[in-house]
């Protein structure tokens, strides 16, 4: 995480940029310079809702091809810590359709195609000021994003294991190609 900015103004309005390309940002940064924003910035899902949680920005602008948890989960997250979240979607125009979907899932207030140029944000600037729509998805988020992913699947007990002593030498194993197939094998 990086904190971008040439404001001072300790009440200028925060953006949590999360894009995992260096170059986007940058042109995010520089197609906003405009606006005095001071940014933060992040390259995964997971970082940016922590991030989020730690600063609560004015403003989110998040691609959804990230690493780790994509942009449509982690602005779930967000929304679902936050229903006032303001955010904003990029991606490039082959996955227009998927971010018109996310934008609508997630309560994003507007999705921008990149590369991102300074006249694009201006296209969408009063949808990214006006009312922050309801995110649908939120009643999905467990479906796509499982809290009990860290729960361990119980696997059932190995059976007896024969002792060491019992276990023919590797060396005395016939090749692969000779060994009978699995079902054919004889107990031990």
């Amino acid at each position: 995480m990086g904190l971008v900015t040439d404001v001072d103004d300790e009440n200028a309005p925060i953006v949590l940029l999360v894009d995992n390309n260096p170059m986007s940002r940058r042109r995010i940064e520089q197609s906003l310079r405009t606006k005095e924003f001071i940014f933060i910035t992040c390259e995964d899902g997971d970082n940016a809702v922590d991030v989020y949680s730690e600063h609560l920005p004015d403003l989110v602008i998040m691609a959804l091809d990230i690493p780790s948890m994509d942009g449509h989960v982690a602005a779930l997250e967000i929304r679902e810590a936050d229903p006032e979240a303001r955010i904003i979607f990029l991606a490039p125009s082959r996955l227009a359709q998927i971010a018109e979907d996310a934008t609508f899932s997630a309560g994003a207030v507007a999705w921008v195609q990149k590369p991102v140029t300074a006249n694009l944000f201006d296209e969408v600037w009063d949808k990214v000021l006006g009312p922050i729509p309801e995110a649908p998805g939120l009643e999905d988020l467990d479906k796509l994003y499982p809290k009990d992913l860290d729960k361990k699947e119980e696997l059932p007990p190995l059976g007896e294991l024969p002792p060491l002593g019992e276990l023919p030498p590797l060396g005395e194993l016939p090749p692969l190609g000779e060994l009978p197939p699995l079902g054919e094998l004889p107990p031990l």
